[in-house]
């Protein structure tokens, strides 16, 4: 028993003279708080030890913990690199940030960076406080440095990626992002995040380009899919848009996004069956729930049922009443526009509006719904032009027979 307490001491003792040069070595009190518990841990030991005082297990095992683990805990985390100050200057840190207080936070990381100036981790989490503060040039500083001295940092590289963006610096976004893919080409945010950019500045080809890359390392992936769908949707090649609509619903059956822009194809496409089967599903989106309602309306209309098309319309308005509006334009509602009831704009509860929709599924939306406009204006005014062919036609026989008679 006697040989173990020594050989606890001397392992404590080795450990203290350990931390003890490092604290020297590298001119920091942070180790300070560690030999002053191994020096507490080594003294009641060594009274233990000369005496014939029995200590009670439970202070044996924090005895052992003081001199033995924690040392040498530090011990193998520098060997990894990992500094002891370092390390406890970000737990702090972290606490105070989970206490939603980031200038002590910050205080805390400074003062790490301002000893430690290649500290990796110290630049990444001050990078995270400027973020939080809305501090985006600083936070770009910080995650370039971070970079700097860990050069496969690669969501480092994202970050400031997503920096850029909310600084409307699209072009250093988008050549951040392509350098990124070359170094990483698998990483799906990175992919996803600059088909986005693209599409959102019209680079509707390229964006395609980038999502198909994508798909090499995610063949599975229904977003992929679905911003393929829309990228191709806005090159108006709706074939292709379709086939890839239909493979995201494939993948996720409950995503009802992809079934929606489908369904607004197959009115497009002249095939009110599919359409209605589709906007059908779409009742259980809420974000889409009142656009569906509008073209189940329209599909009802154009079979001329219309007391359905009302019962359709009227659901509509309640959840959007902005609705109402577009339906005075469209003409193929005029039959029933006494029927439709007015929406109340002060009432809260008819302003439902789609806000989950981001701003690229919105402007996809718009445009199949536009395109799909334009084609049944051109058809129509396709008829009126057969029509006044027709007439003018029938107005030359009528003046030939007038002059025969004559």
């Amino acid at each position: 028993m006697i040989t173990l307490k020594i050989i606890f001491n001397l392992l404590a003792f080795t450990l203290f003279i350990i931390v003890f040069f490092k604290m020297i070595k590298k001119n920091d009190t942070t180790y300070i708080d560690i030999l002053i518990l191994q020096f507490i841990g080594i003294g009641v030991n060594f009274l233990e030890l000369i005496s014939d005082i029995k200590l009670p297990i439970i202070i044996k095992i924090i005895l052992y913990i003081l001199c033995i683990i924690i040392p040498g805990i530090v011990f193998i985390l520098e060997k990894k690199n990992i500094l002891f100050p370092e390390l406890l200057n970000l737990i702090i840190a972290k606490y105070y940030l989970k206490q939603n207080n980031p200038e002590e936070a910050k205080r805390n990381i400074l003062k790490l960076i301002d000893k430690y100036p290649n500290s990796y981790l110290g630049h990444k989490v001050l990078a995270e406080i400027y973020e939080l503060e809305g501090k985006h040039t600083n936070a770009i500083d910080e995650y370039v440095r971070a970079i700097e001295i860990n050069t496969k940092d690669y969501n480092s590289y994202y970050k400031i990626s997503v920096l850029l963006q909310k600084l409307n610096n699209n072009e250093a976004s988008i050549d951040m992002l392509n350098d990124l893919l070359r170094k990483k080409p698998d990483y799906l945010q990175a992919s996803m995040l600059l088909g986005d950019i693209l599409y959102n500045e019209e680079r509707f080809k390229e964006a395609t380009q980038v999502y198909t890359e994508a798909l090499k390392y995610n063949p599975t992936n229904y977003d992929i899919y679905y911003n393929l769908g829309m990228a191709y949707t806005r090159l108006n090649d709706f074939q292709k848009a379709k086939e890839y609509y239909e493979i995201a619903a494939e993948i996720n059956s409950m995503l009802y996004n992809a079934k929606f822009n489908l369904a607004q194809i197959s009115m497009l496409y002249g095939d009110l069956g599919e359409a209605e089967n589709y906007f059908m599903e779409c009742l259980s989106k809420e974000d889409i729930e009142a656009g569906s309602y509008y073209y189940l309306a329209q599909i009802s209309m154009l079979r001329g049922e219309k007391s359905k098309a009302i019962n359709y319309i009227n659901v509509a308005i309640e959840l959007d009443s902005k609705i109402y509006k577009e339906i005075e334009t469209q003409p193929i509602f005029l039959p029933i526009i006494k029927n439709i009831k007015t929406p109340n704009l002060n009432d809260t509860l008819s302003l439902k509006v789609q806000n989950k929709l981001t701003k690229k599924e919105k402007l996809t939306q718009k445009h199949l719904k536009e395109t799909y406009y334009l084609i049944n204006k051109l058809n129509n005014n396709d008829i009126k032009m057969i029509k006044n062919i027709k007439k003018s036609i029938e107005n030359e026989k009528e003046n030939q027979i007038e002059k025969d008679e004559k």
